[in-house]
């Protein structure tokens, strides 16, 4: 069996979660971290048995066995990272959104593209057996013409969350709030499902937290291209943390997901579909409460072979294109307070 083997760039949360997952992986293997406070790396470099690195450049010199990187630095550093990674020859593996704007976000991609490397950007719950059937489903007809799609994400981040990094908060390198840190998974799959935007008018504000410049509420009504109409709704305020969640409605059934499980899916013929996901709760630990890491392990898998296949990976730089275009169309519809046009 080949070995594939990876580096992770930003030691901090997720970053974290990105080499725990990788230990579930039996063609996969963690060799080297890095980040800019060497602790960081250290520690997490120790956990996992892999060398660790304060420099990136440094590290692509002196471990040139490095296939794929997993860039999980602030956002703002999403593309300035990942090109340099990829001018190194290496593969990417970009943490969500895959940068604050679109000019870096598609120099990554040009960047990727002229080395001849793969580019995938976290979006594991496209990877969610409940979305995965109910995208098949939609495409098959089953669903019928599409009514409505709301994305609803309703999340708590207490002040310490944001004071807990310089960066947190900041257009800079958050490049957004509830929206953009948040709310992109759920935005990603309305899309997903739904099909293009079309028009998007939205309000966004920052009141329930200090010293931030970004949003911790925001709420858009959304025009679809086929017609349909939908909600994107995101807040950091919904003390305790309540739920995520997807609502499609359709001309033959309606299908709910909630916290990345389908609690509801009923045809208007009277019966009910079922869609259990026994493999989701594999792993104990977790990036959050509630939340599974397995979804993350099938989208690496998902590039591994695309490397190994010679084909793009499912979620590529374009797909991850799609829920950045659409949130940074929110932020200029709440500052020109008119509908704007995707």
């Amino acid at each position: 069996m080949i070995k594939h083997k990876f580096a992770i760039i930003g030691c901090g949360v997720i970053g974290k979660v990105h080499a725990e997952c990788l230990t579930y992986i039996e063609n996969a293997e963690l060799v080297a971290v890095c980040d800019v406070v060497e602790e960081r790396a250290r520690a997490l470099g120790e956990k996992f048995n892999c060398s660790y690195y304060t420099d990136i450049e440094k590290m692509l010199r002196e471990q040139d066995d490095i296939e794929i990187v997993n860039i999980c630095t602030p956002t703002g550093l999403h593309a300035e990272c990942g090109v340099i990674c990829a001018k190194a020859g290496k593969h990417i593996i970009c943490e969500k959104p895959i940068d604050v704007n679109e000019e870096n976000a598609a120099k990554l991609i040009k960047v990727c593209e002229d080395a001849g490397v793969k580019l995938s950007v976290i979006s594991q719950h496209r990877f969610d057996k409940g979305v995965v059937e109910l995208k098949k489903a939609v495409e098959r007809g089953e669903i019928g013409k599409l009514y409505f799609g709301g994305s609803y994400t309703k999340w708590y981040r207490s002040q310490e969350y944001y004071d807990s990094g310089e960066w947190r908060g900041t257009w800079a390198l958050d490049g957004g709030g509830a929206l953009m840190n948040q709310s992109i998974h759920y935005v990603d799959l309305l899309q997903y499902i739904m099909g293009p935007i079309e028009e998007i008018y939205a309000s966004c504000a920052s009141i329930g937290h200090e010293r931030i410049e970004v949003e911790d509420e925001a709420i858009a009504t959304v025009r679809f291209k086929n017609g349909a109409i939908g909600v994107i709704e995101g807040t950091t305020n919904a003390y305790p943390g309540l739920f995520t969640r997807l609502d499609i409605y359709g001309e033959k059934a309606s299908v709910v997901i909630e916290n990345d499980k389908v609690v509801l899916w009923k045809y208007k013929n009277g019966t009910e579909k079922e869609v259990v996901d026994k493999d989701r709760n594999i792993i104990a630990g977790s990036s959050a409460k509630d939340i599974s890491n397995y979804s993350h392990i099938l989208q690496f898998k998902d590039v591994i072979e695309a490397i190994e296949e010679n084909r793009k990976p499912k979620v590529d730089g374009y797909e991850g294109l799609k829920p950045l275009k659409i949130i940074l169309a929110i932020y200029k519809s709440n500052r020109e307070r008119n509908p704007v046009k995707l």
